[in-house]
């Protein structure tokens, strides 16, 4: 077996089917009688990664001029510490990067965000607000907080808005079929759903009240869970209802969940 080919299969043997050094080294001894220590697999693998940094370098650029991104960041462990991953990605490129911090920092090491000046869809963390350009919040994340407020509190707004945002969503996909955009009066009538179911969500959940009562408390006063996503479902309204507005907006960012499931598996 020639040295290119036996370089590229522990590349895939160590990148995309997630082997470990040991076993590796074990299944190309097995299979083809060769014996590699687990330091020299790990140097063939960077010298891999060290080829692909041209191809790497495109993938970015053609992530900054994209009209629509996904953007997510989860933790991970190297040698013991806690990093960050942080994945930008649409329908056609992927990168994920590393980096010891979760926000600013780290956004603008990758260097990704910064230059993009499309959509970016993400789950609401604060750091990506900070960048110019468009955004789309992740309506998976806004149905999985609706289900537990109104399973575990009980409280009857969560369920009608998490049926008139999976309404909505059915509407554009029908419509999708036929037109680019949903009419007009639709979009009126989704529009005051949405408002009245959150003002009756407000009525339920008003403002905690101030600690100046003479309490001796220090901070301001603690938000329920209901609370902070009925805030965040006003002041983000256009972020929410981006994808009812525009077709090219997706529904949520599971895309960049999806990029980092391979890589929490390894």
């Amino acid at each position: 077996m020639d040295g290119s080919r036996l370089k590229s299969i522990i590349a895939y043997l160590r990148i995309y089917q997630l082997l470990p050094y040991q076993r590796t080294s074990e299944l190309l001894y097995d299979l083809f009688n060769v014996h590699l220590s687990q330091g020299t697999i790990a140097a063939i693998t960077q010298s891999c990664s060290d080829i692909l940094q041209k191809p790497l370098e495109r993938i970015m650029d053609c992530l900054v001029k994209s009209d629509v991104d996904h953007f997510d960041e989860t933790g991970c462990c190297v040698k013991g510490i806690l990093h960050w991953m942080h994945v930008a990605s649409n329908f056609k490129f992927t990168y994920i990067g590393v980096h010891q911090k979760r926000g600013k920092e780290a956004i603008d090491g990758i260097g990704i965000l910064p230059q993009f000046k499309g959509r970016a869809i993400h789950d609401a963390f604060k750091s990506y607000f900070q960048y110019d350009g468009l955004h789309g919040l992740c309506n998976a994340h806004h149905l999985r907080e609706l289900t537990y407020i109104y399973e575990q509190e009980g409280q009857a707004w969560a369920k009608q808005m998490k049926d008139c945002l999976i309404g909505i969503k059915k509407a554009v996909e029908q419509t999708s079929q036929t037109a680019n955009r949903l009419p007009q009066y639709e979009l009126q009538e989704f529009e005051t759903l949405y408002q009245l179911i959150l003002e009756a969500g407000c009525y339920e959940n008003p403002p905690p009240e101030s600690n100046s009562k003479g309490k001796n408390t220090r901070g301001r006063p603690k938000k329920t869970k209901a609370r902070n996503l009925l805030e965040r479902l006003s002041l983000r309204k256009e972020e929410t209802l981006a994808f009812m507005h525009d077709f090219n907006v997706p529904f949520d960012n599971n895309r960049a969940e999806r990029d980092f499931r391979m890589v929490k598996v390894q």
